[in-house]
Order: C-alpha cells, then sequence, then structure tokens
C-alpha cells in the first residue's frame, strides 16, 4: 500500500516508518523540520532512513494548504498516519499560535486531503493529556473529556471532533490514538526519560515536580508502534444501532474509533527516576517543584479497547525500557 506518514522526522513517525517500510509498504514522509527541539536530531532520524528505497521525505509544513493539496492529489495515498502535531503541554503556555497553525489548521489540511482523494482509513495521533482534569482512574476512551487543562490537550480533543465530522459528512474512516508518554531510543528532548538521563550523566540535578507525587504510563516506542501498525488495518465501520441517548465520547454512527495506546500500568514518577539511575549507574539529585501549570497528577490508559481490535498488550516495562534508551543515547552522543 502507499502510505503518507506526516511527522516522520518525529521520535513516532520515524519508528512507524521504519517499521512499515521493513513490512513492504511505499511511504511518503513529510515532516516541516521545527526548531522547537534540536533539528539535528530530526534530521538524524531522517538519515537513518535514507537507505530505505521505499521511503520518500519531502520538507512540508502542515499548515501549508495548497502543498498538502497538492501533496494528495500527486500520490493517492490508500492510508494516511497523521502524527505531525507541535507537541509539548508546557510550550503552548509560551507560544499558543504555534498550536493552532500545526494541530488545528495542519490537522484540517489532511482532513480535506484525505476527503478529496477518497483516503481508506486516517489514523490520527491524540494524546492522553486530553482526559485534563478526568479524576476517574483508569482513563477510559468512553470517558468524557470536556475539561482538559491546556491548549494543547484542547487542540487534541479539537481535531477528534473534526474527524468525526469528516466522518460523518464524507464517509471518511478515522481512527485516534491516545498516545501516553512515550519514550525510548530516539526520543524527545522535551521528554522526561531524555532530560532526567542527560542531566544524571553530566552530574546536574532533575527537575522533579509536584515534589515527585506524580505518575505516569509511561509506553515505550516498540509497543506504540506495534499498536499503530495493528489499528491500521483495523477500519472503523458506520454503527448502524448506535444510540446517541446512550452516547460516549468513543462511539458514533460514523465510521470513527478512538483508542487509548499505552502501557496499561501507572508507574510513580519516583520509581522512573529510579529506573534511571539504575540504567545509568548514578545518583539522581532531585530538585522538587510545585505541580506546573497544564500539567496533571496522574495518567493511566484503559486499554482494552485496542486490544479488542488488535489482540494486542504492551510487553516492554519500564526498567527495560530505561536501560534500552540509556544504550541508546550512550552511543548517539558517544558516552
Amino acid at each position: 500500500m502507499k502510505l503518507l506518514i506526516t511527522g516522520m522526522a518525529g521520535f513516532i513517525g520515524h519508528a512507524v516508518a521504519k517499521r512499515l517500510s521493513d513490512l513492504g509498504h511505499q511511504i511518503v514522509g513529510i515532516d516541516n523540520l521545527s526548531d522547537y527541539y534540536d533539528v539535528s536530531l530530526k534530521q538524524a532520524r531522517l538519515d537513518d532512513l535514507a537507505d530505505l528505497d521505499n521511503v520518500r521525505f519531502e520538507k512540508i509544513d502542515l499548515s501549508d494548504r495548497d502543498t498538502i493539496a497538492t501533496l494528495f492529489n500527486t500520490h493517492r495515498f490508500d492510508i494516511v498516519i497523521h502524527l505531525a502535531a507541535q507537541a509539548g503541554v508546557r510550550y503552548s503556555l509560551e507560544n499558543p499560535h504555534a498550536y493552532a497553525d500545526s494541530n488545528l489548521t495542519g490537522h484540517l489540511n489532511i482532513l480535506e486531503g484525505c476527503r478529496h482523494s477518497k483516503v481508506k482509513h486516517l489514523v490520527y495521533a491524540s494524546s492522553s493529556s486530553i482526559y485534563g482534569m478526568n479524576a476517574k482512574l483508569p482513563f477510559s476512551a468512553a470517558d468524557n473529556v470536556d475539561h482538559p487543562v491546556s491548549l494543547y490537550a484542547a487542540t487534541k480533543k479539537a481535531n477528534e471532533l473534526m474527524s468525526h465530522t469528516y466522518s460523518h459528512l464524507y464517509d471518511i474512516p478515522t481512527t485516534g490514538l491516545r498516545f501516553f508518554t512515550v519514550y525510548g531510543p530516539w526520543g524527545r528532548p522535551d521528554m522526561a526519560m531524555f532530560k532526567f538521563t542527560k542531566n544524571i550523566l553530566e552530574g546536574k540535578s532533575i527537575d522533579v515536580y509536584n515534589h515527585g507525587d506524580m505518575s505516569r504510563d509511561f509506553t515505550y516506542i516498540d509497543d506504540i508502534v506495534e499498536g499503530v501498525v495493528r489499528i491500521m488495518d483495523v477500519i472503523p465501520q458506520r454503527n448502524n444501532d448506535w444510540n446517541p441517548i446512550m452516547a460516549t465520547s468513543d462511539g458514533s454512527n460514523a465510521a470513527y474509533a478512538l483508542y487509548n495506546i499505552g502501557h496499561g500500568s501507572p508507574v510513580s514518577l519516583m520509581d522512573f527516576v529510579r529506573a534511571v539511575e539504575t540504567a545509568t549507574g548514578k545518583k539522581a539529585n532531585c530538585n522538587y517543584l510545585p505541580m506546573q501549570p497544564g500539567d496533571v497528577q496522574r495518567t493511566w490508559a484503559d486499554t482494552e479497547g485496542l486490544y479488542q481490535a488488535t489482540g494486542y498488550h504492551p510487553k516492554v516495562g519500564v526498567e527495560e525500557g530505561a536501560r534500552r534508551f540509556v544504550e541508546w543515547y550512550r552511543g548517539y552522543y558517544h558516552i
């Protein structure tokens, strides 16, 4: 099949492209190579894909409506895996317009491309941040998510609503994946695993928010990729028995689906720190700080829906995941 992967220079996009290339698909990847974090890391990910004959890269910004339209008209994709977005909860407090350009306008441009080229399935990245002030654990895709606490989360909820509208109006099958704290080799420098590893190895202190009283459903990159690849072939169908009176946020009579994609077992922040300490062989010097604006105290994914759809349960725990990340980090930075 011919696939479009947006955000291919990104952490998840790079890993998904590599796996789908191994499976023999023809891939066109796009990315705008923004300077939100180290562009050389993004370029290194692309270099890692450069020798794959069935992977092609084009530098394109999602917000460029005409170029996105031309891309779809030129290639006639079977499936679109839309992973590009302006990421980060805290950065949305500093540069909100970047989120509107990439996550709202960009998502609309992808939906329009799918509409006019009759794409068979759009799989797109949502986020665990969407659960916001939800206090019910574990988080279920059926839960109400009307109370986001960051602009980033609000844009991701908007993406789900926009996708539902296009599924309803134009019969485009769409599947949203709510990613839970992804980490692993080639990971983003703004994420905890990367920052903790870097600072611990350099003998610097690490910032630990809410004085360590936090937990996350940390999910290793290989488990994320497996979920994406499997759900790609699970194309949503219209449900004519859907009852709007008993509606939940993950249901519809449109060809529309939502899933959590996480490990399904939260890890306390301090246990996460200890896993990085073990992997690096060094003790962390913790700088305990209050909760940051836009952050949430706990996340925990109910992954039963994804398991029922794909038969897959995540396999890599945080101790093994930390070991693999630190091994990659040492190799990449020649430490």
